[in-house]
């Protein structure tokens, strides 16, 4: 019997929240050895001296980010890197072989006409670009198997997509009036030190921001144009909310037959996913909370319908750092490889 060989991993970006996330999860992952850690502000050190609580596990040290040097140690590259970085490396990361998955919006949009519009980055990459596959396993599954690139979704729109896709790959709404009210926890925003992320100004507090230009949602509208047949825009508004983890959508949108119920919808829903493990459709009456997702990879979805108004209400909740990052990014790699869905990857959250 041969030595059982574990797939080599690396990290670019692992010390931010969506890499800590990573790295704990891809080291209890039984399939992969997580060998390369990259970074530029944290060069020479331990990864245990950024992540204290990790030092009795991550004994490696973060090194500089050169692509040679990390397609020749590994197969699968993870790039969670600010937006406009990933485009540079990520290249060079496939031109030796590796597969690529991207946490940032670099490969997230199939034009890159968008992302420029929206990210203010000029692009000269779209041959490889245009070989990037959405990473959203529950409706693009079988692309990503096949792929080599995958741009992992943001949090926000995992979470309203999730909510949505139904409704609109079925024709049940009239897409126009598709409005997701989305709140979410301050690990949303990265590590980096904001005002806005003080517990003395976020504690006690709830406000939105971005209101009307929020850079998710040209990837909320690209996928819902992909899902209902034609263009379309959507209205999205995001809220910080004192809390660290987790992500709630709610979605307001014009039945197209006012003769549905909820239950007609509940079991729409689950006949939808019924092949997506990480999707959990709550019955009658129950509307997901986020704490029910913290620390797990699931998505919770809750659905009501208000007669009086004709508008279905669905309600999904994720941990934004698992199923809306480092999570989802796993499930992709999962699928890329042939493996289980579900292989390595937390499936009860830390309720309470």
């Amino acid at each position: 019997m041969g030595k059982f060989r574990r797939v080599p991993v690396g990290i670019v970006g692992a010390s931010g929240y969506g890499g800590v996330q990573l790295v704990r999860l891809l080291m209890d992952h039984p399939e992969v050895e997580l060998v390369y850690l990259g970074g530029e502000s944290s060069i020479g050190k331990s990864f245990g001296d950024v992540y204290p609580h990790l030092a009795h596990a991550a004994n490696l040290l973060i090194e500089a980010v050169e692509p040679e040097i990390i397609a020749h140690r590994c197969e699968v590259v993870f790039l969670s890197l600010p937006n406009g970085l990933a485009c540079q490396i990520a290249p060079k990361l496939l031109e030796k072989g590796c597969k690529v998955l991207d946490l940032s919006a670099d490969y997230r949009f199939s034009d890159l006409t968008t992302y420029t519009n929206w990210y203010g980055t000029e692009r000269s990459d779209r041959t490889i670009a245009a070989t990037a596959v959405y990473g959203l396993p529950e409706l693009y599954r079988d692309r990503i198997a096949e792929a080599q690139l995958v741009g992992c979704p943001g949090s926000y729109p995992t979470a309203s997509l999730l909510a949505l896709s139904p409704l609109l790959k079925q024709g049940l709404i009239v897409p126009e009036t598709a409005i997701i009210d989305a709140k979410s926890g301050t690990s949303s925003s990265g590590r980096q030190a904001q005002t806005n992320l003080l517990l003395a100004e976020a504690d006690n507090s709830i406000a939105a921001f971005n209101v009307g230009r929020h850079r998710h949602t040209p990837e909320i509208e690209q996928i819902c144009s992909d899902l209902a047949g034609h263009e379309l825009m959507i209205q999205f508004t995001p809220h910080l909310i004192p809390m660290v983890r987790g992500i709630l959508a709610t979605v307001y949108a014009t039945l197209r037959d006012p003769g549905l119920v909820r239950d007609d919808l509940i079991t729409i829903f689950s006949a939808f996913y019924r092949n997506s493990p990480w999707v959990k459709i709550c019955g009658s009456g129950v509307y997901p909370q986020t704490k029910w997702a913290n620390g797990s990879n699931l998505c919770y979805i809750g659905i009501e319908v208000d007669p009086r108004t004709g508008r279905v209400i669905v309600m999904s909740a994720i941990d934004n750092l698992i199923k809306g990052q480092a999570g989802q990014a796993i499930q992709c790699l999962n699928l890329m490889m042939g493996w289980d869905e579900t292989l390595g990857l937390p499936k009860l959250g830390f309720y309470p």
